[in-house]
């Protein structure tokens, strides 16, 4: 059936139509209004390395609007690297330890308000049980005033050794977190702090927003995040015009988006505006790297969402991704082990058997001597263990209809980018081109 939009009660609802018939989008999407000159506040900070240990890493390192908001490879390399995105080496003076365990996510649209969870399992979640409303690594050790649980996920990575802290004793902030002084008094929150507050131009400009609140990690982080809600808000695609009844969309992804929406079943999962239910799942997908594991644990299995629920049905399961911008966020995956478009799409079909067919040739990793990417994968007993989490069903797709799928998902493609990358930042560190 040729894929039309509807309208419903009286705009504020949309439904697609696709094989499966009528499926709802739900109400249009609401999104945070942040105070522009807080925006602008957080996207000096956003690209200034002094947030980081070693004051070399900024947040845009990892999350760069020329990759996509991402940092385009599967596995990124943080402290101890050089260079941007699939360019970055190692430092020779200064050699990490490991790769990220898991992919950089893109940033687009999480100023809507129905983004509450945070990584890939969703170990940081908006919660209304919770002080402040935030569940969090950190439990009772949160500190309070994070504007929103986008705020608080904004600066976890400075506490990451791996990301931005540095490791062991390379600073004061590595030091700290090291010793476990991470949010109370005299902590890796407050230090980085200081050395902001310690700018005139940060000093002056939070001064301006806030007269008597000072300059805190909590408000570092809230202008952060005030920042990516301005910015990569990404909601003028081709798929929004035409369900807006503004322009159609081409035959080709029309056809798509009713095998979307339909015999394809990709909407069972990526529903509603964003193409995402926000839950959890397992398609086993392949594991790569070394695995989001705790540094005395030895092995390298990510096991997901049970890291975070301790339930046995969660393991390998991961957040479903919005789709929005897809096409600009490569790699794919939790770890980003399908560089390809296609590739994942492929995935989606027969997940067992491309787990076990999988070549780590189709990731895109820089060169780092003398770790094992595939030793998980060399495991017997953990690809089992992967393959049967599994929960989607094989589905048989034409080449064709792969094609109309790949061209609908090119119409969610809004490369939204409204302030760009400033020429310098406060500090005079470098910034990331």
């Amino acid at each position: 059936m040729r894929a039309v939009s509807l309208f419903l009660a009286f705009g504020l609802a949309i439904s697609v139509v696709g094989g499966a018939g009528a499926q709802s989008l739900g109400p249009l999407p609401e999104f945070l209004e942040p105070d522009f000159a807080s925006a602008e506040l957080g996207r000096l900070l956003f690209y200034d390395p002094i947030l980081s240990g070693n004051k070399n890493i900024s947040c845009a390192t990892c999350h760069h609007p020329r990759l996509g908001t991402s940092d385009g490879v599967s596995l990124g390399i943080g402290e101890g690297g050089i260079g941007l995105g699939p360019e970055r080496t190692l430092d020779p003076e200064n050699t990490p330890e490991q790769r990220i365990p898991r992919n950089s996510p893109g940033l687009w649209n999480l100023g809507a308000t129905e983004f509450t969870t945070f990584f890939h399992d969703g170990r940081l979640e908006a919660d209304p049980t919770q002080p402040d409303g935030i569940r969090t690594p950190l439990g009772t050790h949160m500190r309070s005033g994070f504007n929103s649980a986008l705020a608080a996920q904004a600066m976890f990575p400075v506490l990451s050794p791996d990301e931005m802290a540095g490791h062991y004793s390379e600073n004061d902030v590595s030091k700290a977190v090291r010793l476990g002084f991470l949010t109370q008094q005299g902590g890796a929150w407050d230090l980085i702090a200081e050395r902001v507050a310690a700018i005139p131009e940060y000093e002056q400009r939070f001064e301006d927003l806030a007269p008597d609140d000072g300059i805190t990690f909590t408000a570092i982080a809230n202008v952060i995040a005030d920042f990516i809600a301005f910015e990569w808000r990404a909601d003028n695609s081709p798929f929004d015009r035409a369900m807006r009844g503004e322009a159609a969309l081409s035959e080709e992804a029309e056809i798509g988006m009713g095998l979307f929406y339909g015999k394809a079943g990709c909407s069972n999962c990526h529903s509603g505006w964003f193409q995402t239910d926000h839950k959890f799942h397992s398609i086993a997908m392949p594991q790569i790297g070394p695995g989001k594991a705790a540094r005395f644990e030895n092995h390298v299995r990510d096991d997901g969402r049970l890291r975070v629920t301790g339930d046995p049905d969660d393991a390998f399961a991961f957040r479903t991704p919005s789709l929005r911008n897809v096409t600009l966020t490569a790699p794919y995956g939790h770890n980003g082990a399908y560089a390809d478009l296609e590739d994942i799409v492929r995935h989606h079909l027969d997940p067992v058997a491309s787990l076990r067919n999988y070549s780590i040739e189709r990731a895109t990793l820089p060169d780092f001597p003398g770790f094992d990417d595939q030793r998980a994968m060399s495991d017997n007993q953990n690809l089992g263990a992967i393959a049967k989490s599994n929960s989607l069903s094989k589905v048989s797709l034409t080449d064709q209809e792969i094609d109309a799928l790949l061209s609908f998902l090119k119409s969610l493609e809004d490369p939204a980018q409204r302030l760009g990358v400033p020429d310098q930042v406060p500090s005079g560190l470098p910034v990331d081109k």
